[in-house]
């Protein structure tokens, strides 16, 4: 089960850390690397946490 405190990276609109708890898609990319979407509690917009 993964961590819900977990930082997956921070918002690329607001600055603000991203948990996984806020976690909506998990993806893997055409390169092989793993995606991620996610919903910013901050500023409401789905984003890729950089």
């Amino acid at each position: 089960m993964p961590d819900n405190t977990e930082t997956i990276g921070q918002c690329p609109n607001c600055g603000d850390p991203l948990t996984a708890a806020w976690t909506l898609v998990e993806y893997e990319k055409a390169d092989g690397t793993a995606g991620v979407w996610a919903e910013c509690p901050t500023c409401a917009d789905v984003v890729a946490p950089e």
